[in-house]
């Protein structure tokens, strides 16, 4: 996939469940690989919801299409016939729901809004913003359609989630409610949340670079989902480099002893005069590039330890677009990250 020989192979099937939440520490690209994945599920004629919470609006700027709105939209078309639908889940619309839902208080909650109640509520209580958030979700895995083969309105949800240090307890809805509403329309709520995080039926994926903090916070955030119960899936390593230099060379360059001589030779099939400070930079180089691998070696080490299986998709050196989203989609089927 990334063509670096050392990368390590997927160690299980395909995920086979309905709900696939993708967390990382900020800046590993989680977004970019949920709607990779989210368009590697929805290849073969399945359709496929893509959510987020934080309100970035991060998944209209990936699909490049205009700000999301509190309902579902098509953003893109999968091979094979597939679809993939977008939505922005918003805490105050979907209290808006809840109340009517629940009870028929609507227009009531609209009022609640204007004055602030809303955003009241869930300072007083911030474990009731994420019980409102993931029920939205919920309900999406949920929902039936009875036109459809499956009897479901989508084939899977993707989640982009809160990053790896909220990821544990916006998920554990139950124990961020159970001081608030041990029963209860907010309670039964929470718990049919938990209902459908269960093991068969959802799994955490985590995104991280070949990078100390974004491995550190991934080996963290594994070991918080499973001290809560929560089903840990798959590590996305994003953003991958392949050695520029034979392992041999990659040894010689750390240690400062590259063949003076060859790095001219080098040089001079380019067409540029080899002078005493271009090899002495580029002997410097080398010797950062191969400081580099050997950091990275190290943090693939880390990840291969935590017993989950891994994926990896690369460094793109002119950045991610909507190409590229499909490129990703086809590297994670390709892994058997989906069938």
């Amino acid at each position: 996939m990334t063509g670096d020989d050392n990368a390590p192979a997927a160690t299980a099937g395909p995920w086979d469940c309905r709900l696939h939440i993708v967390t990382g520490k900020g800046g590993t690209g989680k977004t970019t690989i949920a709607g990779a994945l989210a368009v590697a599920l929805a290849t073969g004629g399945r359709r496929v919801l893509l959510t987020e919470v934080e309100g970035r609006q991060q998944i209209a700027q990936l699909f490049d299409t205009p700000p999301l709105p509190y309902r579902e939209r098509k953003v893109a078309s999968a091979p094979g016939g597939g679809e993939v639908f977008a939505l922005a889940i918003d805490a105050d619309e979907a209290l808006l729901e809840y109340l009517e839902m629940f009870y028929n208080l609507r227009r009531a909650g609209r009022a609640l809004g204007r004055i602030g109640a809303v955003d009241f509520a869930t300072t007083v209580a911030p474990g009731v913003r994420d019980v409102l958030l993931t029920g939205k979700v919920k309900e999406a895995v949920n929902r039936p359609d009875g036109t459809r083969p499956s009897g479901l309105a989508y084939d899977a949800v993707v989640l982009d989630a809160p990053p790896t240090g909220r990821i544990a307890r916006f998920l554990n809805v139950t124990a961020e409610v159970a001081g608030l509403a041990r029963m209860g329309p907010i309670r039964a709520q929470a718990d049919s949340v938990m209902a459908v995080l269960a093991p068969e039926r959802a799994a955490v994926h985590l995104v991280t670079l070949l990078e100390e903090m974004p491995v550190q916070e991934t080996v963290d955030g594994i070991r918080e989902l499973r001290e809560v119960g929560l089903p840990v899936g798959a590590v996305v390593v994003n953003m991958v480099r392949s050695p520029l230099l034979a392992p041999g060379d990659l040894d010689l360059a750390r240690r400062g002893q590259l063949d003076r001589e060859e790095l001219a030779t080098g040089i001079k099939e380019t067409g540029i005069e080899p002078t005493e400070e271009l090899i002495s930079n580029l002997a410097w180089e080398a010797a950062q590039h191969a400081e580099r691998v050997a950091l990275e070696t190290a943090q693939r080490a880390e990840i291969a330890a935590l017993g989950r299986p891994v994926y990896e998709v690369p460094l793109l050196a002119d950045g991610v677009d909507l190409g590229s989203l499909y490129r990703f989609a086809e590297m994670l089927r390709a892994q058997r990250m989906v069938a």
